[in-house]
């Protein structure tokens, strides 16, 4: 039965239609509801296998474009370069699907860490008594008869029969971060759709018992809950930024390696008269422009940093090239609760009916909140209640505050509900307030002896405690504190004073504070029992401002974010003064006038038009899932690299429209299976190492493109204009992969290699157009290099002719290549400099090997092998004024491309 026809219904109705009564189902019927109904558990997640995950790693455009050139190289006998393209896009493969199989098995450990029973009420026979019995979520059927304690998850969507107290975080269905109060009132009528998670006889699967106690009936469980229904909400995510960068700058080398060939046959057919023996050379020229490398790179890359993070912050990154996409984010959206403020209030300041400071509402508000605490029963602390005695305890001196500490901390969690000495060993003697019984300033002595109390309801909205000071046998006095509105229409005021009060609440309410209103009424002593009835003819003693304590790190991990180049976003369902009151208080944006955009104002606007707001606006307040994800797509189709940061079901539609997902570990099962990192706890300085390890891994992919692509499209260039000039070809096909096998093999240092810190400041995002401006002009000067080395040669030969000796040709223009290459590796990283330590670190001593190889390899046993044989002596002289003026052209250029540290 669906929580739609339980919302208008009363309790007895919901039992008749469920087909279940107060004293639960029977086993028998459960196991029939079973087959009938499933288990409660949400749409399957199947785990996906190792050769899935295999399988999907090679479904980009580049991985297929490789495969393609092995099978032309195959098909024209180039074995060797077919089996080594084979290898590497093999090797990518097992890499990736290694790291990202193992964040699918932390992701399963997390799911069996997390709480799966419920209690029940069952009978074995019909006639049989109801047992109490915890058994595992998955076997709740409609009908069954569930109890509920603070700290409870709620299993199913459930109608409330009976509550004492309850309430219940809503916050990972609703965003709402206060606790809201439910009660098993029958309210039959009918309901307003927008308004079902305000029906205060419905609790829903994913939120939590926040204090209270009550008893429900199910009805809902599985795909039929709320729960469910959002997680079927969220759309399918659209390309990442990572995506979209590895693919832009795929196609523009898919588009050169297409025509290579071609014009390599048409020219060579043109002028040298040569037919289809060329082709094994035009293949080896379009497998030489490829970075074959790129897919291994990227994931050693990005397997590194997400196992460098599991590591040492507890961070999981499900998705490997997520962690590409954090480096890249330059807008974070986050909710207000559990990152910038702590899920709990504090108390602000004290209003008294003239604006200023009544420290006696606060001292009134504390032996409401203990003598409440006390005699109603309660399973535990209102965080209100907390809030005011943790005020009153920070008031205590220092010298007696430890010991109240531990009196109050009895107290709350102490083992008896009642007075006495059941209090964690704390007798009746300790809970009068004498530790409290101080002199401080608006304090005149707490010590009160308790009588009877009325714990708070949502209907009244209020809770009394009934108390006999000091000497006052024969009076009692009431102390009232709740709502405001309910608090004040209690109250005895002159004309217009209600109103007055009830302005200036709104105004500390508009200014993102919650207000408590507390009033005191004397009455002769009575044995009779209080009622609520007896809440009437009160004096007003004033306010308690309430604000969410902030997060201890949040001020820090902001300010870290901002220097890194990151702007937050607050995208919230609380009350707009609320979040922009914190906001302010951590110093994020400009948190008013403009800043704060409300869900209505969202509404009127055109996708374009929230696209240019959401630039300059920091608070979206009121927000549903719906907003919420409309916000953060239109953010990235503002140009901008998104992440979002959530733990509740209604953050999955948003999370799913960010270029990357986060959610702490604590988050509900299905946000995190939906997100792309799951962080160890709610915290900014976890997503702050997320970020730099994200900057780490994709500055060191950026530099491996940057010198790559550089140097093989000058290396391309420079082979098609030889092509042309020489009777036979610049290279032979064997060389041109030894020489790429070579280059290859010394840029796996880029993997392991460690930035400049100035690359951890500012997003790392790659830009296709901006690498085909860099690779264009460092690829001619790396072209002209090369045809200098025609000129070397034939001088170092003595005459123009000597050219023609293959061999030589082969072998000078090999180590020239090689020795540019180390060159490029040497000049265009952004990795650390020589002042930052002595040692040459990965990238100086994969250079150094290069350049061995260039140089001593024509010269050994291998070179005949090649096709390369012996140099003289004047070629390396000439080589080395060549390779001195391409690295001053290098450092020219360096500076006014390459990102400066």
């Amino acid at each position: 039965m669906p929580e739609a026809a339980a919302g208008g219904l009363t309790s007895l109705e919901v039992l008749r239609r469920v087909e279940s009564g107060p004293r639960g189902l029977t086993d028998a019927e459960a196991e029939r509801r079973v087959a009938r109904f499933g288990e409660n558990t949400l749409p399957d997640r199947r785990a996906v296998s190792w050769p899935r995950l295999f399988g999907r790693s090679l479904r980009d455009p580049f991985t297929a474009v490789l495969l393609c050139l092995g099978l032309v190289s195959a098909t024209v006998a180039s074995w060797g370069t077919a089996c080594v393209i084979l290898c590497l896009v093999v090797v990518s493969g097992v890499l990736r699907t290694s790291g990202e199989y193992r964040a699918d098995r932390s992701m399963a450990a997390l799911r069996a860490l997390v709480a799966t029973t419920a209690s029940v009420l069952r009978r074995a026979e019909r006639d049989d008594g109801p047992r109490e019995r915890e058994i595992p979520v998955e076997e709740l059927v409609p009908g069954d008869v569930v109890r509920l304690g603070p700290g409870d998850l709620v299993p199913a969507d459930v109608r409330l029969l009976r509550a004492s107290g309850l309430s219940v975080r809503q916050a990972a269905l609703t965003g709402e971060s206060a606790p809201v109060p439910k009660a098993a009132a029958d309210v039959p009528g009918t309901r307003r759709p927008e308004g079902v998670f305000e029906q205060p006889h419905l609790c829903f699967q994913g939120s939590s018992v926040a204090s209270g106690s009550g008893t429900a009936v199910v009805v809902a469980t599985g795909a039929r809950t709320r729960f469910a229904a959002a997680h079927g909400m969220a759309g399918r995510r659209g390309p990442s930024a990572f995506d979209r960068s590895v693919h832009g700058i795929s196609w523009v080398l898919i588009r050169f390696m297409l025509l290579t060939p071609p014009l390599v046959l048409m020219a060579n057919a043109a002028l040298r008269g040569r037919g289809l023996e060329t082709l094994p050379f035009a293949v080896a020229v379009a497998v030489g422009l490829t970075p074959e490398m790129l897919p291994v790179i990227v994931t050693i890359c990005l397997a590194r940093g997400a196992s460098l993070l599991a590591r040492t912050h507890g961070v999981i990154v499900r998705r490997l090239p997520a962690l590409h996409d954090l480096g890249a984010v330059d807008v974070l959206c986050l909710d207000k609760t559990g990152t910038l403020t702590e899920d709990r209030p504090v108390l602000d300041r004290t209003l008294g009916a003239d604006g200023r400071a009544a420290p006696e509402a606060l001292h009134w508000a504390a032996v409401n909140s203990w003598w409440t605490l006390q005699l109603a029963e309660l399973p535990a602390p209102d965080p209100l209640d907390d809030a005011v005695l943790d005020a009153v305890l920070d008031a205590v001196p220092d010298a007696g505050r430890e010991d109240e500490a531990m009196r109050y901390e009895a107290m709350r969690y102490g083992g008896a509900r009642s007075g006495g000495p059941g209090y964690g060993g704390v007798g009746d003697e300790a809970l009068g307030y004498e530790g409290l019984g101080y002199e401080g300033p608006g304090y005149e002595g707490l010590g009160y002896e308790g009588v009877a109390a009325l714990p708070f309801d949502p209907v009244r909205r209020l809770a009394t405690a009934v108390v006999r000071g000091p000497g006052g046998l024969g009076t009692h006095t009431l102390v009232v504190k709740g709502a405001v509105e309910a608090v004040l229409e209690r109250c005895v005021l002159e004309d217009g004073e209600r109103e007055r009060l009830l302005d200036l609440a709104a105004r500390e309410a508009d200014g993102g504070l919650r207000l408590l209103a507390v009033a005191t009424a004397e009455r002769p002593a009575r044995t009779r029992a209080y009622t609520p009835a007896d809440e009437r003819g009160l004096t007003f003693r004033g306010f308690l401002t309430l604000r969410d304590a902030l997060a201890p790190t949040a001020a820090t991990a902001l300010r870290d974010l901002a220097e890194s180049g990151i702007t937050v976003k607050i995208l919230t369902g609380d009350h707009p003064g609320t979040a922009a009151r914190a906001c302010r208080e951590l110093g994020i944006g400009e948190a008013e006038g403009g800043g704060v955009l409300t869900a209505d104002r969202v509404d009127t606007l055109t996708d374009a038009e929230l696209a240019q707001t959401a630039r300059h606006t920091t608070v979206f307040a009121r927000c549903t899932p719906e907003h919420k994800a409309r916000i953060t797509e239109a953010l990235r189709a503002g140009g901008h690299t998104t992440g979002f940061l959530g733990d509740g079901v209604n953050d999955l539609p948003a999370l799913r429209a960010a270029d990357v997902g986060i959610a702490p570990r604590a988050a509900v099962d299905v946000v995190r299976e939906s997100a792309d990192v799951v962080l160890a706890d709610k915290d900014l300085t976890a997503i702050g190492h997320a970020v730099r390890a994200g900057r780490h891994s994709s500055g060191n992919i950026a530099t491996y493109l940057r010198v790559t692509l550089s140097s093989n499209l000058g290396n391309v260039i420079a082979m098609l204009s030889a092509g042309l000039l020489l009777p036979f070809l610049p290279m032979l096909p064997a060389q041109v992969l030894v020489q790429n096998l070579c280059f290859d093999a010394a840029q796996l240092a880029f993997a392991y290699e460690r930035p400049h810190p100035a690359v951890l400041r500012r997003p790392t995002e790659l830009r296709p157009r901006a690498f085909l401006r860099f690779i264009t002009g460092f690829g001619a000067l790396n072209a002209l290099a090369d045809l200098a080395t025609f000129l070397v040669l034939a001088l170092a030969l003595h005459g123009p002719g000597a050219v023609d000796d293959q061999a030589v040709f082969h072998s000078g223009w090999f180590t020239e290549n090689l020795l540019t290459q180390a060159l490029v590796m040497l000049l265009l990283r952004t990795g650390r400099r020589r002042a930052e330590g002595r040692t040459p670190g990965p990238v100086g001593w994969s250079v150094a090997a290069l350049a061995a190889v260039g140089l001593l390899l024509p010269l050994s046993p291998l070179g005949p092998l090649l096709g390369m044989t012996a140099l003289p002596g004047l070629y390396y002289l000439l080589l080395a004024v060549v390779l001195g003026l391409y690295a001053a052209a290098l450092g020219v250029l360096r500076r006014r491309w390459v990102p400066q540290p």
